[in-house]
């Protein structure tokens, strides 16, 4: 195979990891409430990223967890990680994934506003239209409009923001290292969690293994996701992201009967129409800002 076919199939394999994690969350949410479902599930993440690091020689001095750009990276997964969890025991599978693939756009929207980064006008109707795209998802209306939609769109705005803070954080600190950090926190904010949300619950062996198996799924899915980027051209390999709707409709359809209706799936094409076109004028921006170093380099002083 290409490299850029090894790179979509990594990606493929990287949004069947997190679709079915995401899957075993949402079964063992009847039963136990999502502050010790992050709780429980971060224990092992925490787990296995220690011994990956470590492995690696990718562990730093605990400090870093007190730079700006990481504490505040740690605080929007938190967001994120609670607001799904919650969510997702609430409103049908896909229909949460569905919203949760604009999140490339909220990122190019948000680096419009605090990173400074130019967008085009191509870019920001994309960006516009995407969104139209959630709102046909979730119909705002008293059946639509709920409390699970609300959480899902912070959920989305939260991991936009973590993904913009990542890009602020030093070069010098370890993916890994931010990783175990990130792990070690979402740990105790569960449990801190755990109160308020319900109090905690019996946790039966087969929750148990249903969450260490999603702990597993998940750091599978960011080692191919991160692999696919480095294997393949970005421009060819991000948009097999929205594979993970397949997957969830699958999973919500196979494992809950869930079954997404025609304004779902209309909403859904809209917003990977949207975040197609700007990885597209994203590669496009970033090529023609090579061309003209590249020209400049070879003129004389």
């Amino acid at each position: 195979m290409t490299r850029n076919m090894q790179g979509a199939l990594l990606m493929a394999v990287s949004m069947a990891s997190f679709s079915t994690s995401d899957a075993l969350s949402k079964t063992v949410i009847a039963s136990m409430n999502a502050g010790e479902i992050i709780f429980i599930r971060g224990l092992f993440t925490t787990f296995f990223v220690y011994l990956v690091a470590r492995r690696m020689g990718a562990l730093r001095s605990w400090r870093v967890a007190l730079q700006p750009m990481i504490a505040l990276r740690i605080a929007c997964e938190a967001i994120a990680a609670a607001t799904y969890i919650t969510a997702l025991g609430m409103m049908p599978l896909a229909n949460a994934s569905a919203i949760q693939q604009a999140v490339p756009l909220a990122v190019t929207l948000g680096a419009m506003i605090f990173l400074k980064e130019p967008v085009g006008w191509r870019r920001w109707t994309a960006i516009v239209v995407g969104f139209v795209g959630v709102l046909i998802i979730i119909r705002p209306g008293p059946a639509g409009f709920n409390t699970a939609a609300l959480l899902v769109i912070a959920c989305m705005f939260a991991t936009a923001a973590r993904d913009l803070a990542t890009r602020c954080i030093d070069k010098d600190v370890p993916s890994l290292m931010v990783t175990v950090c990130t792990a070690i926190s979402i740990s105790v904010f569960g449990g801190l969690c755990i109160v308020p949300f319900g109090g905690w619950q019996p946790v039966s062996m087969t929750s148990l293994l249903q969450l260490l198996l999603a702990s597993i799924l998940v750091l599978i899915g960011y080692q191919t996701v991160i692999s696919s980027m480095r294997t393949g051209e970005i421009s060819f390999v991000a948009p097999f992201r929205y594979l993970s709707l397949i997957w969830s409709a699958l999973l919500g359809l196979i494992v809950f009967g869930e079954m997404p209706d025609g304004w779902s799936i209309f909403g859904a094409a809209i917003v990977i129409v949207s975040g197609i076109y700007t990885f597209y004028r994203e590669h496009k921006r970033r090529a023609a800002e090579l061309i003209a170093r590249q020209a400049e380099q070879r003129v004389p002083a």
